[in-house]
């Protein structure tokens, strides 16, 4: 089987390389010439994948057209802010046959679409699955143990892509909540700055413990709104992936968070990451999408109000605290 992985950061290169160790054909589309050529020639993704050799039978590319013919899977694994730009070159090529893979994670903020209605609003009529979960991709390129979910409404799709992807240490589970499955590995990433700002004003376990567990309640709350099953967020798409990148050393958006609670500005927190912290992006679209649906997401507003408005984090973490006393079971 000839597949294509469609983005070179750390995701796109640990799938690359997950996939030709079970013996499919892999080609890894890079968006930069000359990034490519260097990934070709070393074969060690430096700035993204550290330390992790990229087999010699990858072929490596960024020509498009190159990576995109004759492959029976593409795997989408770019940034959200760059996909639909991507996805307008892959229009000329005019692929219908092959099965799409959504592993990007986030919500466009313009229109609030989820990655896979981006997908679909460029490319139309295709065939078209999500991949997610609690997958740093440095842990699943050494071998961790790693569970995972494929989405999508079409069952023999989802069973074919899980043999696909599925090994001895990456468990691939399906399901057929694909709205689910997509806000759950896009709306953790807000919760895990809000976790990170903890971390950077020096607070503990509880406070780590009471942001999860409030945060799970209201990423369910605007899934429900939004067409999700409830079910789908206590899953591995749900609570697990949040509780990986809430509490990961390798979770860039926990990072932001830390720094700044620890007192930088997100300017200058972003200009020195090489890879894009999604939950920044997707802190201003769950906003957004909490106004739309008139669901009450308090942990993500503040977020938000941190992120664009400059507020203070204690200020955000005074306000939080003091919010109107309420019965946890039914506050939902």
């Amino acid at each position: 089987m000839n597949i294509a992985v469609l983005g070179d950061g750390g995701w796109g290169t640990t799938l690359a390389i997950l996939l030709n160790n079970k013996g499919y054909n892999l080609t890894l589309w890079s968006a930069f010439a000359d990034y490519a050529l260097y990934l070709d020639k070393k074969r060690e993704n430096k700035k993204f994948l550290p330390g992790i050799r990229i087999p010699e039978n990858i072929k490596i590319t960024s020509n498009l057209e190159e990576a995109l013919l004759g492959k029976e899977i593409v795997i989408f694994a770019i940034p959200s802010i760059y996909l639909r730009s991507v996805l307008k070159e892959i229009k000329k090529y005019k692929i219908t046959k092959s099965i799409f893979v959504s592993a990007t994670k986030g919500i466009e903020r313009k229109t609030l679409m989820r990655m896979s209605e981006v997908i679909k609003d460029e490319l139309k009529n295709i065939k078209l699955s999500v991949l997610s979960g609690p997958t740093i991709a440095q842990e699943v390129a050494r071998g961790v143990p790693t569970t995972a979910v494929i989405a999508s409404f079409d069952k023999k799709m989802n069973s074919f892509l899980q043999e696909v992807f599925i090994t001895e240490r990456f468990r691939v589970y399906t399901n057929v909540d694909l709205i689910g499955v997509e806000l759950g590995g896009s709306l953790k990433n807000v919760i895990a700055i809000a976790c990170g700002i903890a971390d950077g004003l020096g607070f503990g376990t509880n406070t780590k413990a009471a942001i999860l567990t409030r945060g799970l309640v209201e990423i369910t709350r605007l899934g429900v709104a939004m067409g999700a099953n409830s079910k789908t967020f206590s899953g591995i798409s749900g609570l697990g992936d949040m509780a990986t990148t809430c509490m990961s050393c390798f979770s860039r958006n926990r990072y932001v968070g830390e720094e700044i609670g620890k007192g930088r500005c997100l300017k200058d927190i972003l200009k020195k990451m090489a890879m894009v912290a999604e939950g920044v992006f997707t802190a201003e679209s769950a906003y957004k999408l909490s106004l739309k649906y008139k669901i009450d997401m308090p942990i993500t507003r503040e977020v938000y109000f941190v992120l664009y408005k400059d507020k203070p984090p204690h200020v955000a973490v005074r306000d939080l605290m003091s919010r109107e006393r309420k019965d946890e079971m039914t506050d939902d």
